[in-house]
């Protein structure tokens, strides 16, 4: 997520001069056996790692050179090199509070085709993402500074670049210093986790949890209120059932304008953390929760928008995987993900209809809730059937704690570059990332959609 800061103007044309030479994009090469290491940290254990076979290769980056335009300005990186298999790529580093200024670009090898990509733009602003300042899951010593992920699809090879950007747009200005410990991170989402005793290639279950891992059970219990117990999906309801459910769910909370008069839109279809592969093994067990939801930040995640709706599943497990094995956090950022589809996924764990503490705007997750919508959309516009979606998720979710889409909250900075740690900030209750961090998030074309959504979101309230 981009951070408004200065720029480098004249960068690019000079790149070529420092970098070493490759062939052309759409080259094909032989591939020997791959040689990249497996970090440690990549390999899972137990039952749950068979089920769903995913890895994350973490390989350090190396000098390639100076760039002359930059005067001494480091260049790291990684030269044309077999790997094994991989969908989504990262750089990492080891400080979280120190920024990557520069530019980080990456081509890969397609598996089927072992055709390689053109060279593609890694998001490099992510730390406004993120679990609030001062807090246990932010001081925990695991957390590293990162760039987005960005999806590529199903990849063999890879190649990379990290340049940093110089302090003045003069030619021979000095450069900043790239951040130190820069690792690449190449994740595979693996597959999506059978239940327990299913033959691969198997028909899934609907329900049913048999002797699952603790942790799948607890994931999968924190929504018992809303499905059975081992359910891949929550299923739609109408307004009316909203409206009882509400009732039962948060019965000694309600005011009895609430109870006689609810505003609250029918509960979306919402594929669970089971309906999209999540392996519970990988995040911490202890479900964490805020007090209410007063608002809504709306996110891309920036991992660019070559997937099809069919991949939207494999994209989330990457992010999930990328979030916690390769930036330290203790589950997935978001709440909620929206494909282009429109489709809604369950986001970190304890229960869709919980207050649970997500880790997505810095210094405003307390009381809120992040939806993220997978892409990219600085220059490319959201579907209609994802605006729509983060009209439903919102009308339903905020609806739960009485809020309004189309009104006024105040929150209390955790701390963040727009306001400082303990000011009661006024924002709109469904806001965009960028209404409480000084980044791009969510996209302009994103952003501009987002009036259209609170009219909707109040419209299925029945306001």
């Amino acid at each position: 997520m981009r951070g408004f800061l200065a720029s480098s103007i004249g960068v690019t044309c000079a790149a070529a001069l420092a970098l070493p030479l490759t062939p052309p994009a759409a080259a094909t090469v032989a591939r020997p056996a791959p040689t990249a290491q497996v970090s440690a940290r990549s390999v899972g254990s137990g039952a749950a790692s068979a089920a769903v076979p995913g890895s994350t290769q973490s390989l350090p980056l190396t000098p390639l050179g100076a760039d002359r335009s930059l005067g001494s300005a480091a260049v790291q990186g990684l030269p044309r090199r077999d790997v094994h298999r991989f969908s989504m790529v990262g750089v990492v580093w080891d400080d979280p509070e120190t920024a990557l200024h520069g530019r980080v670009e990456v081509r890969a090898r397609a598996l089927d085709s072992g055709t390689w990509s053109a060279w593609q733009d890694v998001e490099t602003h992510y730390a406004d993402d993120g679990a609030d300042p001062d807090t246990a899951e932010r001081t925990s010593g695991r957390v590293r500074g990162a760039t987005a992920p960005l999806w590529v699809g199903d990849s063999d090879g890879v190649e990379v670049r990290v340049r940093a950007a110089a302090e003045t747009r003069e030619l021979g200005a000095e450069a900043t210093a790239l951040p130190s410990g820069l690792r690449l991170e190449l994740v595979d989402p693996g597959e999506a986790a059978l239940p327990q005793g299913t033959p691969a290639g198997g028909p899934r279950t609907r329900g049913g949890l048999g002797a699952e891992a603790p942790e799948a059970v607890a994931a999968s219990a924190a929504n018992a209120a809303l499905a059975p117990l081992g359910a891949t999906e929550i299923p739609a309801l109408d307004r009316a059932r909203t409206e009882r459910e509400m009732v039962s769910l948060r019965a000694g909370e309600l005011t009895e304008r609430q109870r006689a008069e609810p505003k609250i839109g029918p509960r979306p279809r919402i594929v669970t953390r089971r309906g999209w592969g999540a392996n519970e093994n990988l995040r911490e067990r202890k479900f964490v929760y805020t007090k209410k939801v007063k608002a809504a930040f709306v996110h891309h995640t920036a991992t660019g928008n070559g997937y099809r709706c069919s991949q939207a599943p494999s994209v989330i497990r990457g992010i999930y995987r990328y979030h916690v094995r390769s930036m330290g956090w203790r589950d997935i950022g978001y709440n909620f993900l929206i494909d282009k589809c429109g489709t809604i996924y369950e986001g970190r764990a304890g229960g869709v209809a919980k207050p649970v503490l997500g880790a997505h705007t810095l210094g405003f997750n307390t009381n809120s809730m992040g939806i993220a919508v997978l892409g990219t959309f600085g220059y490319t516009r959201p579907t209609s059937a994802a605006v729509k979606a983060v009209a439903r998720v919102t009308a339903w979710k905020l609806g739960l704690y009485g809020a309004n889409p189309r009104g006024k909250t105040y929150l209390k900075s955790g701390g963040g570059n727009l306001y400082r740690k303990g000011t009661k900030a006024r924002l709109n209750v469904i806001s965009g990332h960028r209404d409480g961090f000084s980044t791009a998030c969510p996209g302009w074309q994103l952003y501009r959609k987002l009036g259209s959504a609170r009219s909707t979101a109040a419209r299925y309230q029945g306001r």
